[in-house]
C-alpha cells in the first residue's frame, strides 16, 4: 500500500483579499475594459488580482519574483481554477501593465472605486485631495519618450531625496473610510499648485457626477485663485487653508487682537470672517489651536533671532549706501522698517563731505560734493514680541459655502480629517508594501503599477470599513493586540491574525483547513457566504 501524498498551500489572509476581490467582480471588470483572449492561459484580471494578491501579501517583491511568490499558495481557489503559479511571470505581468496604460489607468481606476463605493454604500460628501512623490531608481526618460507619458525626473521629493528621479500620485479619498475615489499619476517635477490646478480643470465635474463628491477639501496647495475660480464656476464646494503669505491673510492675523474668538471644541478657538479673495465668496474661519501655540512658543525665541540675523545683515548693507540727500535716506528707511516683522531702529542720517585731493582736507577748504549715509541701533519693541506672541497657533480655513450650513466645529473636523489621504500614503510607502521605489523602466509601466498599488490600498481600506460595520452590525467583538473585544481593528492586525492558516491536501483530492482560530472563524463568519467558501 503506498503511503499518501500531502501538500500544503499557505492561505494567511489572502483569502479576505481574494473574496473582496470576488466580491465586486474585479477580474471581470478589468476584463470588460482590457478584453479576452482564448490564447492567454490568464486573463488581464486574474493578473490584476494576483498583483493585488502581491502587494497585499506585504512581501515588497519586484515583479518578475511573482511566480516565486505563489508557488506556495492556493492559486486556484483565489484567483481562479486552473491557474497555476507559473502562469503568472513577468511576460505576462508586463503585458498586463501596458494594457492598463493603453486603457488609461485615471479613468479605469475610477469605474472600479465607484463599483466599491456602491457596494459598500458610502455616501461620498467628503473627498479630500493631496499627492506624494515615489522615487525612481533608473534613469528619467527623455523629452523625445511618448508625450503622453509621466515623465520622471528630479523634483521636489517629498521623502527628502531631491537627487533622485521623482514620480508623483495624486489621490483623492473617501473621508470615511479612506478609499481612494481618484488617481493620477503626474510627472516628477509637478508641484502641488499645479498639479491640482490640472485635476480641477480635467476631472472634477466627472468625479462629481460620479461620487455625488458634496465638498473637496485639501491643503493650501489648492487655494489658489485660478483653482477656486474654477471650483466656484463648477459649483463645487470646497474646504481649504488658507496661505500664509496672501496680503489679507496678514491683515487678519495682524488684527487678532481686536478679533472675539468662541470656542469651538477642545483645544481649539475660532472667529469668521467673509472674504472675497479671487471674486469668490466664502467663509474664513481664523482658528487658534492651544497645542499648535504651545508648540510655537518654544520656537519664538529662535525664529526671531534667526529674523533679527537676517534683518542685521540688511540693515548692515543699507548702512553702507550713499544717498543723494536726507529725504532719499528717510525713504530707504521707511521702506526697510516696512518689512520687518518684529525690530524696529534707531536710526540718524548723517552727511558725508567729499573734499579734491589726497590727504586730510585744510582748515577752510571747502567739499566739492557731499552725501547722506545712515547709522542706527536695532532693537525688538515689547509690543511687536507681544503681538508675535498672540499670533502663534493661528491658521485660516476657507470655503465658499456661505450659506451657514456648516459650523465652525463641522469646518475644522471635516479639515482634520485629510489625514485619511496622509494615512493611505504612509500605507503606500510601508515597507512591507509594495515599496516606495520603482524598478520596472518604462514610465508607462510605471503609471500602471500606481494604479495598481492604489488599488492595493483601496481593497485594503474597503475591508478595514468592512470587517468595522459588520462587527459593529452583527454585535460581535474581535480582540486586540492586548486580547480586549474591540469592533474597530486595523486590517493589518486582522491580516496578522490570519498569518498560519494552510490548505492540506492528501493524495490530490481531500482538502483540510489547518490553524483556524475561533478569533479567525469571527472574521469570517460576519462577512459572509463568499469568504466562508474560500476558508472551508
Amino acid at each position: 500500500m503506498s503511503s499518501p501524498v500531502y501538500t500544503s498551500k499557505r492561505l494567511d489572509h489572502l483569502g479576505l483579499v481574494a473574496g473582496f476581490c470576488q466580491e465586486i467582480d474585479l477580474a471581470a471588470t478589468i476584463d470588460k475594459v482590457l478584453g479576452t483572449s482564448e490564447r492567454r492561459q490568464v486573463s488581464y484580471g486574474q493578473i490584476f488580482t494576483a498583483m493585488l494578491l502581491n502587494g497585499l501579501g506585504f512581501t515588497g517583491r519586484t515583479l518578475h519574483m511573482y511566480s516565486e511568490f505563489f508557488d506556495d499558495k492556493p492559486v486556484s481557489r483565489l484567483i481562479g481554477e486552473g491557474i497555476d503559479a507559473s502562469h503568472i511571470n513577468d511576460d505576462a505581468l508586463g503585458r498586463c501593465l501596458d494594457a492598463l496604460y493603453d486603457a488609461g489607468v485615471s479613468g479605469l481606476y475610477q469605474q472600479i472605486a465607484e463599483k466599491v463605493v456602491d457596494h459598500l454604500k458610502l455616501p461620498c460628501e467628503f473627498t479630500h485631495l493631496d499627492s506624494t512623490s515615489f522615487h525612481y531608481d533608473g534613469k528619467a526618460n527623455s523629452d523625445e519618450e511618448e508625450p503622453t507619458a509621466i515623465h520622471i525626473t528630479k523634483g521636489y521629493s517629498r521623502d527628502h531625496r531631491p537627487e533622485l528621479n521623482q514620480v508623483v500620485l495624486n489621490l483623492i479619498c473617501e473621508n470615511r473610510s479612506g478609499i481612494p475615489v481618484y488617481m493620477q499619476a503626474q510627472s516628477g517635477n509637478v508641484n502641488d499648485v499645479e498639479g491640482f490646478k490640472k485635476i480641477v480643470k480635467s476631472h472634477i465635474s466627472s468625479l462629481k457626477a460620479a461620487q455625488k463628491c458634496r465638498y473637496l477639501v485639501a491643503d493650501a496647495a489648492l487655494y489658489v485663485k485660478e483653482t477656486i475660480v474654477e471650483l466656484d464656476a463648477l459649483s463645487q464646494l470646497f474646504i481649504t487653508r488658507v496661505p500664509q503669505k496672501l496680503k489679507e491673510t496678514k491683515t487678519l492675523i495682524q488684527s487678532v487682537s481686536l478679533l472675539n474668538f468662541e470656542s469651538i471644541c477642545d483645544g481649539y478657538q475660532g472667529v469668521w470672517h467673509t472674504s472675497h479673495y479671487g471674486d469668490v465668496e466664502q467663509k474664513w474661519l481664523l482658528v487658534r489651536s492651544e497645542q499648535a501655540t504651545k508648540r510655537e512658543h518654544h520656537t519664538l525665541n529662535s525664529r526671531m533671532l534667526k529674523q533679527a540675523e537676517g534683518s542685521r545683515k540688511t540693515f548692515k548693507k543699507l548702512c553702507q549706501q550713499a544717498f543723494a540727500c536726507r529725504t532719499d535716506a528717510h525713504a530707504a528707511i521707511e521702506q526697510w522698517q516696512e518689512k520687518q516683522a518684529t525690530l524696529a531702529v534707531e536710526a540718524t542720517v548723517f552727511e558725508v563731505p567729499v573734499y579734491e585731493g589726497k590727504g586730510r582736507p585744510g582748515t577752510n577748504q571747502q567739499p566739492v560734493r557731499t552725501y547722506y549715509q545712515i547709522s542706527g541701533a536695532l532693537y525688538t519693541p515689547l509690543e511687536k514680541r507681544e503681538e508675535a506672541t498672540q499670533q502663534l497657533g493661528l491658521f485660516i480655513l476657507a470655503t465658499n459655502d456661505v450659506n451657514g450650513s456648516l459650523s465652525m466645529a463641522d469646518m475644522l473636523s471635516t479639515y482634520k480629517s485629510q489625514q485619511a489621504v496622509e494615512k493611505g500614503f504612509r500605507f503606500l510607502k510601508s515597507p512591507d508594501f509594495l515599496t516606495s521605489a520603482f524598478y520596472v523602466k518604462k514610465p508607462e509601466r510605471i503609471e500602471a503599477l500606481l494604479m495598481v498599488m492604489t488599488t492595493c490600498l483601496m481593497v485594503y481600506a474597503a475591508l478595514e470599513h468592512t470587517i468595522r460595520e459588520q462587527l459593529k452590525g452583527q454585535d460581535e467583538y474581535f480582540p486586540d493586540m492586548k486580547k480586549k473585544p474591540t469592533q474597530t481593528p486595523t486590517a493589518r492586525w486582522v491580516f496578522q491574525c490570519f498569518a498560519g492558516i494552510e490548505l492540506l491536501t492528501i493524495n490530490g483530492q481531500q482538502t483540510l483547513l489547518l490553524n483556524m482560530k475561533d478569533r479567525q472563524t469571527i472574521i469570517i463568519k460576519i462577512l459572509g457566504i463568499n469568504y466562508q467558501r474560500i476558508y472551508s
